[in-house]
C-alpha cells in the first residue's frame, strides 16, 4: 500500500508540473501575483466548512464518550496534515484521528470504529455533493454531456462505500491500526489495535444509531457544500467572477473527481486536470482554472505542516514521558 501512494505521488506530482509547464509558468503567476497579498486570506473561505465535518464525526459517538468539540477539531485538522501531505492513501490520517481520541481516553474500539463509519458516512456525503453539481450542471446547461462523465465518479465512489460496506461485514477493523503502526512508525498503539470481533460489534452498534448517523451525513454534505465559498470567492479575486451556481457545480465536481483519485496523495494534478476541464464549463480558460486550483492549494501550505509539526510534539512528549495528547 505504501509503494502504491509514494508511486501515486509521483505520478501526481509529474502531472501538476506538466500541466503548469503546459499552462505557462509565468501567466499562472501573473495571474497570482494580481490578486496580492488578499489571496492568502483565502484559506479563510474554507475554514467554517470543518465545523459541520467536525461536528458529523462527533455524532458517531454517544454522548457520554463524544469528544469536547476543540479536541475533535485539533483531531480533524491533523488527520487532514497527515492525508495530505504524507502517502498514506487517505487512511493514515483517520488511524491517527482514532489514536489521538484513544490518547485522551477514548476506548481503542470506539475511537477505531467512530473513524471507520465517519469514512463511510464521508463517502455518502461526496456522492450526495456530486449529485449536487450535476443537478446544477443540468441547471446550467441541459444539454451538455459531461455529466454522464460525472456519473463515472460516482460509479467509482458507489464501488468504494460497497467494499466499506462488505469489510465492516466481515469484521476486518483492525487492519486500520496495524496499518498505522508501520506506516507512522510511531511506538504501539497500546489498545487501538483491537480484536475484529470487539471492533465489529462496535462499528455495528454505531450503526443501529439511525438518528446521529442521518445527522452526520446531512452534516457532512452540508460541510462539503460550504466550501462552494473558496472557488466563488477565488474566482473573483483572479478577477473572473462567476456566480454560485457555477461556483457550486465546479467545486462539487472537481472535489467528486479529484476523490476517485484517493491512491494519489492530495489528488496532485488530478485536482488541477479536473479544475481545467470542469472550469471550461463554466467560461474559465485553461490558466485561469489551474490558477484557481493552484489559489485553493495556498491552505495545504499554510495549515497542514503545523498539523504534522503538532503531531510530532504530541508523540514526541510520549516518547520522552511527558504529558500524553
Amino acid at each position: 500500500m505504501k509503494n502504491l501512494t509514494q508511486i501515486g505521488l509521483g505520478i501526481g506530482l509529474l502531472l501538476l508540473v506538466a500541466l503548469v509547464l503546459w499552462q505557462g509558468v509565468t501567466d499562472i503567476l501573473r495571474l497570482l501575483a494580481a490578486s496580492g497579498w488578499v489571496l492568502l486570506l483565502l484559506p479563510f473561505a474554507w475554514l467554517p466548512s470543518m465545523i459541520p465535518l467536525t461536528e458529523a464525526w462527533r455524532q458517531m459517538f454517544t454522548a457520554d464518550r463524544r469528544p469536547p468539540f476543540p479536541r475533535a477539531l485539533a483531531a480533524m485538522w491533523i488527520a487532514r496534515a497527515v492525508n495530505n501531505l504524507l502517502p498514506v492513501a487517505n487512511i493514515g490520517g483517520e488511524v491517527v484521528k482514532a489514536r489521538l481520541t484513544y490518547l485522551r481516553g477514548c476506548p481503542g474500539p470506539t475511537a477505531v470504529a467512530s473513524v471507520i463509519v465517519d469514512k463511510t458516512v464521508q463517502v455518502i456525503g461526496i456522492i450526495l455533493w456530486g449529485l449536487i453539481g450535476v443537478l446544477c450542471l443540468y441547471a446550467i446547461d441541459p444539454d451538455n454531456d459531461f455529466a454522464q462523465f460525472a456519473l463515472i465518479g460516482f460509479v467509482a465512489l458507489g464501488a468504494a462505500i460497497a467494499g466499506f460496506v462488505l469489510v465492516q461485514r466481515a469484521g476486518m477493523f483492525g487492519f486500520l491500526a496495524h496499518f498505522g503502526e508501520s506506516m507512522l512508525k510511531i511506538e504501539s498503539l497500546n489498545g487501538v489495535s483491537v480484536g475484529a470481533r470487539e471492533l465489529d460489534a462496535e462499528v455495528l452498534e454505531t450503526y443501529r444509531r439511525y438518528r446521529p448517523l442521518g445527522y452526520a451525513v446531512v452534516l457532512k454534505t452540508f460541510g462539503l457544500v460550504a466550501q462552494t465559498a473558496e472557488v466563488w470567492i477565488g474566482c473573483w479575486l483572479l478577477g473572473h467572477p462567476i456566480g454560485l451556481l457555477e461556483a457550486t457545480m465546479l467545486k462539487s465536481l472537481t472535489l467528486t473527481l479529484s476523490d476517485v483519485a484517493f491512491m494519489i496523495p492530495n489528488a496532485y494534478g488530478v485536482q488541477e486536470g479536473a479544475f481545467i476541464m470542469v472550469g471550461a464549463l463554466v467560461g474559465l480558460d485553461a490558466d485561469t482554472a489551474l490558477a484557481l486550483s493552484l489559489a485553493i492549494r495556498i491552505r495545504d501550505v499554510l495549515l497542514d505542516p503545523p498539523g504534522l509539526v503538532v503531531l510530532h510534539r504530541i508523540e514526541t512528549h510520549r516518547w520522552f514521558g511527558r504529558a500524553t495528547a
